[in-house]
């Protein structure tokens, strides 16, 4: 049976009747760090949520939390469903409606990448400039609500420039190395292949990854503005004489990780 969106909301508002939030972020793989970092936290597990299911990826914590930083009412997603773990698009779509049901109006999207662009190292944040789509479909697919957004929704601005230019200036005195590129998005769970990766460098895209575009169709469809933020935690296959696993991601996007523990607050504060 389909759970409605009020009846997800009805559920939330027994955790946090009052809360209302500013700003969302969705942290994935090694990211969650910066969701410790709220103070007054309500958490609230994935599994509490109807029409919910949680994540088994090492790294995703599945927990919704609810909290303040630097003085700032956010709502975090720590932790993303994935499309190849049998996650649906409704489960992505009520997550990140959830957000907006609750009033942010703006999101702030974290995952790790690989980078397809030598010149952008593991260990490095990238900003999201835009994307190329090659997953199996679009969360949108189906019955449009009206009530929630168009059935026909723009991505020209998807990664709002405004946005990007507020935490290009924010993060100057860090002196990080942030560039802008373009994110290309993969079913997974698989690697690609040193032919697929060349084949995306051709189609112009410099990090490539297995989430983030659903999120940020959805949000763009209930009116979020969004901030994509990759961090890089490998050189894709073919470009480096290492190995490429999962564990190595979560080491270097560790490393991404500290950096954005820093960034973050500092956009958040001045958002």
């Amino acid at each position: 049976m389909t759970t409605t969106m009020q009846e997800t909301m009805a559920v939330i508002r027994k955790f946090a009747p009052n809360f209302t939030p500013k700003i969302g972020m969705v942290l994935g793989s090694g990211l969650g760090t910066v969701a410790d970092e709220l103070t007054q936290p309500i958490t609230i597990p994935y599994q509490a949520i109807p029409g919910i299911h949680s994540s088994a990826v090492a790294g995703h914590a599945s927990l919704l939390v609810l909290g303040y930083l630097q003085g700032v009412p956010v709502a975090c997603l720590k932790g993303r469903l994935h499309i190849y773990e049998g996650a649906s698009y409704e489960s992505i779509r009520t997550l990140i409606r959830i957000v907006r049901q609750l009033g942010a109006s703006e999101l702030i999207i974290a995952g790790a990448v690989g980078s397809i662009n030598t010149d952008m190292e593991p260990g490095e944040v990238m900003l999201i400039n835009d994307h190329i789509n090659l997953q199996p479909g679009n969360p949108l697919v189906g019955p449009n609500d009206e009530s929630i957004g168009p059935r026909f929704v723009s991505l020209e601005n998807a990664y709002d420039e405004e946005l990007r230019e507020i935490f290009l200036r924010v993060a100057k005195p860090f002196n990080f190395n942030i560039q802008q590129g373009v994110y290309i998005s993969l079913l997974g769970p698989s690697f690609e292949t040193p032919a697929e990766i060349r084949a995306y460098r051709l189609l112009g895209a410099d990090v490539v990854g297995m989430s983030v575009v659903p999120e940020v169709i959805i949000a763009r469809h209930c009116g979020l503005r969004v901030v994509g933020l990759g961090a890089i935690s490998n050189l894709a296959v073919g470009l480096s004489t290492e190995k490429v696993t999962h564990e190595g991601t979560l080491h270097y996007a560790d490393i991404s990780a500290r950096k954005l523990a820093k960034l973050i607050p500092a956009f958040v504060k001045e958002l």
